[in-house]
C-alpha cells in the first residue's frame, strides 16, 4: 500500500447495535493532501480570470479543489484528505489538530504504566501484544490530537498503526471486567483529556440556513442552465416567457428549500437530545452534568422511574426495562439485566451486540429501573455520539446507500444525447442563419435558444411526479416510505424474503400444552399448565420468564406473558416506597433479598385435587439472547437453603445442556411430531444448585456453570396461527413469478409447516434438507441433501419442483466451506430457519450478488439489518415511519407486498412515460424552430407559453395520476431507457412527427392564397404569418396525441380513462386547439400572433393530418408493445441472460442426472492455510 492512502481501520466486529450491514461504511479509502500556498495562489488567479467558473466546477467536484490546492502526502502530513467510500463516491475532509496538554488516561482500562505519560492506551487486540497504545505527537512537550469528522464519526490519528481509525477504536478491547472496574467513576482530569479525544456526546445534525442552501441550489447545474435560458430569453426579447419561466422556478425553488430545511430540522429535533445525568466521581462524589459532556468510560446512575438513555451505556446494577421501539419498531419492552461480573465472564471482551441484553442503547427510553445491590442503578458509558446506536441510525438516515437504479443512469445518458442533438441542430441552425444574412449577434442567440429547446428544463421535475403520485397513494393505505427514490425500485422485486412470527404467523402465540415427562418417558400432553402438581415443571411454567411488573401491569415478550397467564400464578415486585419502609413479609420468608415473588393462584381458582401454597422466589435472571437460543432463572422456594436453576429455550438446544440420561430416547420423534404440525415447541429443564444464602452470592454465580448438567423436564407446546392474509399474499407472488423466501429464527420443521400452510410450498412440492456440519479434527465439511419425506419403495424419486431448507448452522457451513455450491442453493432455497439477525442480512446480501432485487418483509425487531441491506426493506410497525428500514405498514399484514409491487411497476411504468413524453415534446418543438429558422422566422413568445405551460405542465403533471393495475402480473415493466423498445419508439415517434410537420408545410405552400413571410426581417418583427401559424396548430396537436400514446394503461397501470382530471383536461385541451385551428377569434388570436385563413377546406384538411397522426402514432406503440416486444422476447431466449440468477436456474434445469444428489455426502476441499507475515 502507498504511503499516501490507506485502508480505514473499521470497527472488527461485524454489527453494532441495530446495524448490522452498516459495518461496510468501513471500507473506505482515505488518501492524503498537504496544502501549496503558490497552488491556492494560482486557482485563486485562475478564479478571477474565468469569472468564476473554476469555484462553480469546484463546487459540484470539491475533490478537484483539494487536488488543484493540495499535493499528495503521507497521511500523518495531510491536512486535507479525500475519502472515497465504498459506492465509489467522493468526499474531501480537512484534518484537525487540538492539544491535550499533559492530560493523560490513567484509569483507562487496560492502561500500562510505563506508557501513561506521552501516550493514550487503548484496548485493540494486536498479535504481538494485548493492548497497543497510540503515541501522540510531541509538540514542545504538548500532546497534539489529529483527527478528522467524516459522516458526523470522528476518525483519530493512531501513530502506531499509521493510519485513522474510528474514535470507537480506543475501547474496542475493553473486557466486562474492564467496565465493572469503572464503577467509582473517572478523575475530571481524565474526563477532560477524553471529552477533546471523543468529542461531545452530540448527535448533530446540519440544518443549513435559507441563505446557503439558496447558494448550494443555484449553483445546481440544472438551476444554472435554467438562469442561462431566462438571460437567452430576454436578449431575444421573449419578456413574458422568461418573466414565467422565472416565476416558476422562484416559487418551486422556494418550496424546496422549504420541503429542505424543514425535514433537516424533523431529523435535527429527532437526534437533539441534552439531559441531566448523574455522573459518578472517585471518592464517591456525584456531578449533575449535561449529556453532551458523557465520555466513555463515565459511570451514571439511572433514576428509578427511567430516562432518555443519551448514550450507549453497559449496564452494572439493577435491572431495567426499556422501550426499544425507536431503534427496532419493536413496541414491546425488554428487560435489561446487568453485565455478568463472575470471573470465568470477566475476561470476555465486551461487545455491544453479543451483550444487547446488558446494553442500554442510545435513544431509547428506560421505562423503569430497580436496584437490588445498594441503592443506586449503575451504567458505564461505552460509546457516545454518532458511533451509537442511535447514532448509526441517524447516519443511515443522513448519508443513505445510493440508489443504484439503472433507470436514472439512463437519463443522464438521454440527456446527454439530447444534448449532443442540439449540438447538431445548433450548426445547423448557424449556417441557415448567416445564409439568410441574420447579424451576428442574432444567430448567437437563435443558436444558443435551441439548447433550450432541446434539453427541457421541466425534466427533473417531471420525473418525479409518478413517485409522488404512487407516495401519497401509499399513504392513504397505511404504508409509509421515508425514501421515495425505492418506490420505482419495489417494481423490479424478484424476491421477497418473510420474517416468520409476527409477520406470517400472529404476534402471539397460545399455550397448547405441557408433554411432561414420566419414568424418562413422555406423557400424553396437557392441555392445561395449571392442573399440574407442585414440582419442577410447574416452577419452570411459573417463575423462567423476564415478565415485570409496570405501574401494577405486567409487561414482557409475548410468549412469556402466555406462559405464565397458562398457569394461573401471580407477580409480585416490590415498589419504590416498600423498598424505604423495609421488605414485606412475601419477601421476608426466603432469608435473602429476591428480585419479585411468584405467588400460586388463589385457593378458589386451584383445582381442587391440586394445592400449591408455597411461593417462588425469583433471585437471578440470564435473559433471552437469540445466540444462545435459551433463557434461565434462579428461584428458591421459602425455608430452603438450596436454589434451583429453571431453563427453557429451544428443544435441541436445552437438551445439549441436560443429562444425557434425562434426555427420552424418543425425543426427535416427538418434537418432530409437534413441529410438524406446525407448533412452536420450548424444551423445558432445572437442576438443583447447592447452597446459595445471599442475592450477591446468586449474582456471581456464571452463566456457563448454571447452566449445564440439567434435568430434562419436557416440552411447553404453543400454537402460533397463521395470518389469514398470509397465504393469499404468497399466492398472489408466486403466480406473478416472484419468489418467496422464509427467514425465520424459529424451528426447522415448525417452519416448513407455516411455508406449507402459507403454500410458499405446495402441497406436490417436495422439501429437501440442506445439513452441512462443519470440519472435525480429521474430517472436513461435509454436506447432504435429505428428503423431507422419504418416499416409498423407490431409490430415487421422480423429479418435482424442489425447495430446499436449512438452518442458521448449515448456512453458515455452506458460506465457508462450499462457497462454489452457495448460489445454487440460494436458487432453490425457500427456507431458512434458527437464523440469527446477523445472517439475515448476510444472506439478503448474497441474494443480491446473485442479481436478485431482493425485498425484505419483516417486524423490524431482529430484522433490521436485513430490512436496510435489501433493495426494499418493509418494516410491519405501528409506527407511522420506522427508521428501521424505507418502507414501514401500519396494517400488520403481509398485504403490504404484493401493493407494494404494484405501485412500483406504476410508478416505473409513469416515469417512463413521462420521460418519453418530455423528451418527444422537445423533439416536437426543436423540428418546429428548426423548420421555422430555416424561412427565417420563429414561434411568438405567448405560443412558447402556451405550448409549455397550458399544454406541457398540466399534462406532464396530470399524467402520473393513473393508479396501478388491480392484478399482479408475471410480466415485469421496462428498467432500462436505452433499449430498443424504447429507443425504437422514440426514433419512430420522431420520424412521425417530423413527416407531419413538413408534409404540413409543403401543404400550406402550395395553397393559392398562401403569401410567403418578409424574410429580409427576423421573429416577432415578421408575425404573424401562415407558416407560424399552420406550424403552431399542428404541433399543438401533436403534443396532446404523445400525450395519450404515452399514457399506456395495460398490464401495470390503471386504463386512461380512470384517470378524470387527466381524461377532463386533455378534452379541453383537445377542444381548445380544434377552436383556435377553425376560428381563431379576438384577444387569443392577438396574442398568440396567428395569421387568420379563410379557407375552411385547409383548416378541416390540417384536423384530418393531426386525426391521422394520432393514429399512426397510436399504431407504433401499440405495435412496438406487442409485435417487437414479443421478438425480442424470442431472441432474448436465445442469449444468455446477463442476470446470474436466471443462468444458474437454467443451467440446473438442464442438468442431467438432476440435482441435487439425494442421500450422498459432500465433503469440502481442505483450505491450505498459509501463514504470511
Amino acid at each position: 500500500m502507498s504511503s499516501d492512502s490507506s485502508r480505514l481501520l473499521g470497527s472488527r466486529r461485524p454489527g453494532y447495535g441495530t446495524l448490522q450491514c452498516e459495518a461496510d461504511r468501513s471500507r473506505m479509502e482515505v488518501t492524503g493532501y498537504q496544502t501549496k500556498p503558490w497552488r491556492v495562489a494560482l486557482c485563486h488567479t485562475c478564479s478571477v480570470l474565468t469569472a468564476g467558473l473554476l469555484l462553480i466546477l469546484f463546487h459540484w467536484k470539491p475533490s478537484l479543489e483539494v487536488q488543484a490546492k493540495c499535493k499528495p502526502c503521507a497521511l500523518s502530513q495531510a491536512d486535507w484528505l479525500i475519502i472515497r467510500d465504498r459506492f465509489g463516491q467522493c468526499f474531501t475532509t480537512r484534518v484537525r489538530t487540538e492539544v491535550l496538554g499533559e492530560g493523560s488516561l490513567e484509569h483507562h482500562p487496560g492502561a500500562r504504566p510505563e506508557d501513561r505519560r506521552t501516550s493514550i492506551a487503548i484496548g485493540v487486540a494486536d498479535e504481538e501484544e494485548n493492548r497497543d497504545t497510540i503515541r501522540l505527537h510531541e509538540k514542545e512537550e504538548q500532546n497534539i490530537l489529529r483527527y478528522y469528522l467524516f459522516e458526523g464519526v470522528r476518525y483519530v490519528w493512531i501513530e502506531g498503526r499509521q493510519a485513522y481509525c474510528k474514535v470507537s477504536v480506543l475501547d474496542e478491547a475493553w473486557t466486562c471486567a474492564d467496565l465493572h472496574s469503572s464503577q467509582a467513576g473517572l478523575h475530571q482530569q481524565d474526563h477532560n483529556t477524553r471529552r477533546k479525544i471523543y468529542g461531545p456526546n452530540l448527535i448533530e445534525v446540519p440544518v443549513k440556513s435559507y441563505a446557503r442552501l439558496l447558494v448550494e441550489e443555484v449553483l445546481n447545474p440544472f438551476y444554472i442552465f435554467q438562469v442561462f435560458s431566462i438571460v437567452l430569453w430576454v436578449c431575444d426579447a421573449y419578456y413574458y416567457y422568461a418573466a414565467c419561466i422565472f416565476l416558476i422556478s422562484t416559487v418551486s425553488l422556494g418550496l424546496s428549500l422549504y420541503e429542505t430545511r424543514k425535514q433537516s430540522s424533523t431529523l435535527q429535533n429527532m437526534a437533539k437530545m441534552s439531559v441531566g445525568v448523574r455522573v459518578r466521581r472517585p471518592g464517591g462524589e456525584e456531578m449533575l452534568v449535561s449529556s453532551a459532556d458523557l465520555v466513555p468510560g463515565d459511570c451514571f446512575s439511572l433514576p428509578a422511574d427511567g430516562m432518555l438513555v443519551p448514550c450507549d451505556a453497559a449496564l452494572l446494577s439493577g435491572e431495567c426495562m426499556v422501550n426499544e421501539s425507536m431503534l427496532t419498531g419493536e413496541s414491546v419492552p425488554v428487560m435489561k439485566t446487568p453485565l455478568p461480573a463472575s470471573s470465568q465472564a470477566a475476561g470476555t471482551v465486551y461487545s455491544p451486540e453479543e451483550h444487547r441484553r446488558h446494553t442500554l442503547f442510545c435513544g431509547t427510553q428506560v421505562i423503569q429501573a430497580k436496584s437490588y445491590v445498594g441503592r443506586d442503578v449503575l451504567a458505564v458509558v461505552t460509546r457516545t455520539g454518532f458511533c451509537t446506536a442511535k447514532g448509526d441510525l441517524i447516519a443511515s438516515i443522513l448519508y443513505p446507500k445510493p440508489v443504484s437504479f439503472k433507470f436514472y443512469k439512463d437519463a443522464v445518458k438521454f440527456v446527454l444525447f439530447l444534448a449532443v442533438l442540439a449540438l447538431v441542430g445548433t450548426a445547423y441552425s448557424i449556417l441557415i442563419l448567416v445564409k439568410n444574412q441574420v447579424p451576428m449577434g442574432q444567430i448567437i442567440i437563435r443558436a444558443l435558444d435551441l439548447v433550450t429547446v432541446i434539453v427541457p428544463p421541466a425534466l427533473p421535475a417531471a420525473m418525479t411526479v409518478g413517485t409522488i403520485y404512487a407516495q401519497n397513494r401509499l399513504k392513504q393505505q397505511g404504508i409509509f416510505c421515508i425514501s421515495p427514490p425505492r418506490i420505482n425500485l419495489c417494481g423490479k422485486i424478484r424476491l421477497v424474503c418473510f420474517d416468520k412470527t409476527g409477520t406470517l404467523t400472529e404476534e402471539g402465540l397460545d399455550v397448547w400444552g405441557v408433554v411432561p415427562l414420566e419414568n424418562n418417558c413422555f406423557t400424553p400432553i396437557i392441555h392445561e399448565p395449571r392442573c399440574l402438581p407442585a414440582g419442577p415443571l410447574l416452577y419452570v411454567l411459573a417463575a423462567c420468564h423476564a415478565v415485570v411488573l409496570l405501574r401494577a401491569q405486567p409487561v414482557g415478550d409475548p410468549v412469556d406473558l402466555k406462559m405464565l397467564e397458562s398457569t394461573g400464578w401471580c407477580l409480585e415486585m416490590m415498589e419504590e416506597e416498600e423498598e424505604e419502609e423495609g421488605e414485606p413479609p412475601a419477601f421476608q420468608q426466603f432469608g435473602t433479598k429476591v428480585l419479585a415473588v411468584m405467588n400460586p393462584p388463589p385457593e378458589e381458582e386451584q383445582p381442587q385435587d391440586r394445592k400449591h401454597q408455597s411461593p417462588l422466589g425469583i433471585l437471578r435472571r440470564f435473559p433471552f439472547s437469540s445466540s444462545l437460543q435459551r433463557m434461565s432463572v434462579l428461584a428458591k422456594l421459602p425455608g430452603e437453603d438450596s436454589a434451583h436453576v429453571y431453563a427453557k429455550g429451544a428443544p435441541e438446544m436445552v437438551a445439549s445442556l441436560c443429562r444425557k440420561e434425562t434426555v427420552p430416547g424418543d425425543f426427535s420423534q416427538v418434537l418432530r411430531h409437534y413441529t410438524t404440525d406446525g407448533f412452536r415447541v420450548l424444551g423445558l429443564a432445572y437442576r438443583p444448585l447447592g447452597t446459595v444464602s445471599t442475592f450477591e452470592e446468586a449474582l456471581q454465580l456464571p452463566r456457563d456453570s448454571v447452566e449445564s448438567s440439567l434435568t430434562f423436564l419436557g416440552f411447553l407446546v404453543m400454537k402460533n396461527v397463521l395470518k389469514p392474509e398470509s397465504a393469499p399474499a404468497i399466492r398472489l407472488l408466486r403466480n406473478a413469478s416472484i419468489r418467496p423466501v422464509m427467514v425465520t429464527g424459529d424451528n426447522m420443521l415448525t417452519a416448513v409447516n407455516v411455508a406449507r400452510g402459507c403454500r410458499m410450498v405446495e402441497p406436490n412440492e417436495q422439501v429437501i434438507f440442506v445439513n452441512a456440519s462443519p470440519p472435525g479434527h480429521d474430517k472436513p465439511a461435509a454436506l447432504k441433501f435429505l428428503l423431507a419425506e422419504p418416499s416409498q419403495g423407490e431409490e430415487q424419486p421422480e423429479p418435482q419442483p424442489c425447495h430446499f431448507a436449512l438452518n442458521g448452522k448449515s448456512f453458515a457451513v455452506v458460506c465457508e466451506h462450499f462457497p462454489d455450491l452457495l448460489p445454487k442453493i440460494l436458487i432453490r432455497a425457500t427456507v431458512f430457519a434458527r437464523m440469527s439477525p446477523d445472517q439475515k442480512a448476510q444472506l439478503v446480501c448474497s441474494l443480491q450478488e446473485l442479481n436478485y432485487c431482493v425485498g425484505m418483509c419483516g417486524d423490524g425487531a431482529n430484522d433490521c439489518g436485513a430490512l436496510k441491506a435489501a433493495d426494499v426493506g418493509i418494516s410491519l410497525s405501528e409506527a407511522e415511519a420506522s427508521v428501521a428500514s424505507p418502507f414501514t405498514s401500519r396494517v400488520p399484514t403481509i398485504q403490504c407486498v404484493p401493493t407494494l409491487i404494484r405501485e412500483g411497476r406504476c410508478s416505473l411504468v409513469t416515469s417512463f412515460g413521462v420521460f418519453k413524453y418530455m423528451a418527444l415534446y422537445s423533439l416536437v418543438q426543436f423540428v418546429s424552430v428548426l423548420l421555422l429558422y430555416t424561412i427565417n422566422t420563429n414561434l411568438s413568445d405567448f405560443q412558447f407559453l402556451f405550448f409549455d405551460l397550458i399544454i406541457t405542465t398540466t399534462v406532464a403533471v396530470l399524467m402520473g395520476r393513473t393508479g396501478p393495475a388491480q392484478e399482479l402480473g408475471v410480466e415485469r415493466p421496462q428498467g432500462a431507457l436505452i433499449s430498443i423498445l424504447v429507443l425504437g419508439s422514440l426514433l419512430l415517434q420522431t420520424a412521425l412527427l417530423i413527416t407531419v410537420q413538413v408534409l404540413s408545410y409543403f401543404i400550406t405552400v402550395s395553397q393559392s392564397w398562401y403569401v410567403p413571410l418578409n424574410s429580409t426581417v427576423t421573429a416577432p418583427q415578421n408575425l404573424p404569418n401562415y407558416e407560424n401559424t399552420v406550424l403552431f396548430c399542428i404541433t399543438g396537436f401533436q403534443y396532446l396525441v404523445l400525450a395519450v400514446a404515452m399514457s399506456k394503461g395495460y398490464p401495470f397501470r390503471e386504463p386512461l380513462y380512470t384517470n378524470v382530471l387527466f381524461l377532463v383536461v386533455l378534452i379541453l385541451l383537445f377542444g381548445l386547439m380544434i377552436w383556435l385551428t377553425l376560428y381563431p377569434l379576438g384577444f387569443p388570436k392577438t396574442l398568440l400572433k396567428l395569421q387568420s385563413i379563410d379557407d375552411l377546406n385547409f383548416k378541416l384538411l390540417l384536423l384530418g393530418i393531426a386525426a391521422l397522426n394520432f393514429f399512426a402514432a397510436f399504431v407504433l406503440e401499440t405495435a412496438l408493445d406487442h409485435g417487437l416486444l414479443s421478438c425480442l422476447r424470442k431472441l432474448r431466449r436465445k442469449k444468455a441472460s446477463k442476470k446470474v440468477f436466471k443462468r444458474l436456474e437454467k443451467e440446473l434445469s438442464q442438468q442431467h442426472p438432476s440435482w441435487p444428489p439425494l442421500n450422498q455426502p459432500l465433503f469440502a476441499t481442505p483450505k491450505l492455510s498459509i501463514a504470511v507475515r
